[in-house]
């Protein structure tokens, strides 16, 4: 179990990035969802022992991850968003750097560890090749490699499936759902299906403040009856999102579709439909802006 306490983090500049975060992340798969510039990679940094908090704690099984690094370091696997690879070099070549940097010191014992990963993460067959060469999701799941030396009891994946193709985001994330059925896996994402598709529990956070935890399903329930659809013109777009609580608006055909969050019929023309998971995300997030 990993346990977040009243973390908070504003950075020289004046950005408050966490404010009052407050999470318990048990083991498997959870989904922490936001936009860009939530604050969800300051949270991970943080979890991941590279920036200090202004205050709050985390503790993991029993560890102190703000006084002891250490012993969090030899426990965690982390794939930042930004994760770099050496071009020039096979994936089997680096992977076995990286083992040794982390304590592999017989070469034998290295060589199946390394093995061992690039089959896990089905590289193996492309294990000379030179990482240059490697597609996107073929890169992110070398990252996942690197991450898992050492059997870490927990994994940070930040964004990793932004800019995949959906075949390599379907491989991806078989992957980290194989990962989470043994230790604390945390995606860190934008992309609410990644989320629908594969966590069992989440939280929502925007502008550094949790706005919701708890189950997908559990949330997506609590908005059962009260989300509606329309297709409306586009000259008629803006009265309408004066009008209402409208959540979310995608071009079909040409024409805005719209969702609009009502406890009845917002007027004729509208159709009661079953809420989804971005359903949930947009009315927190607005939710939230209106607060603010």
């Amino acid at each position: 179990m990993l346990t977040i306490r009243d973390l908070s983090k504003t950075y020289a500049n004046g950005v408050r990035a966490l404010n009052h975060v407050s999470l318990d992340i048990p083991k498997g798969l959870f989904g922490l969802l936001g936009p860009n510039g939530a604050g969800k990679s300051s949270l991970m940094r943080t979890i991941a022992t590279l920036q200090e908090p202004d205050e709050g704690s985390i503790t993991f099984d029993g560890i102190d991850v703000l006084r002891d690094k250490d012993a969090v370091r030899r426990t965690l696997g982390y794939l930042p968003q930004d994760f770099g690879v050496y071009p020039k070099v096979s994936a089997e070549d680096l992977l076995d750097h990286f083992a040794a940097l982390k304590g592999y010191a017989a070469r034998k014992e290295r060589r199946e560890v390394v093995e061992s990963l690039l089959r896990q993460t089905n590289l193996w067959e492309a294990r000379k090749r030179k990482l240059g060469t490697y597609s996107g999701g073929m890169r992110q799941r070398f990252g996942i490699a690197q991450a898992l030396i050492g059997n870490p009891r927990l994994v940070i994946v930040d964004e990793p499936t932004a800019g995949l193709d959906p075949e390599e985001r379907n491989r991806f994330l078989n992957l980290l759902s194989e990962i989470g059925e043994q230790v604390v896996v945390i995606l860190s994402t934008h992309i609410v299906e990644d989320v629908t598709d594969l966590c069992p529990r989440m939280a929502i956070i925007n502008r550094g403040t949790v706005l919701l935890t708890g189950r997908p399903q559990e949330a997506i329930e609590a908005l059962s009856d009260r989300v509606w659809k329309a297709t409306v013109s586009k000259a008629s777009l803006a009265d309408y999102q004066a009008r209402f609580n409208v959540l979310s608006t995608r071009l079909v055909g040409g024409q805005p579709v719209i969702h609009v969050h009502a406890e009845s019929q917002p007027e004729a023309g509208f159709s009661k439909i079953a809420p989804d998971l971005e359903d949930v995300y947009f009315q927190r997030l607005r939710q939230h802006a209106q607060a603010a």
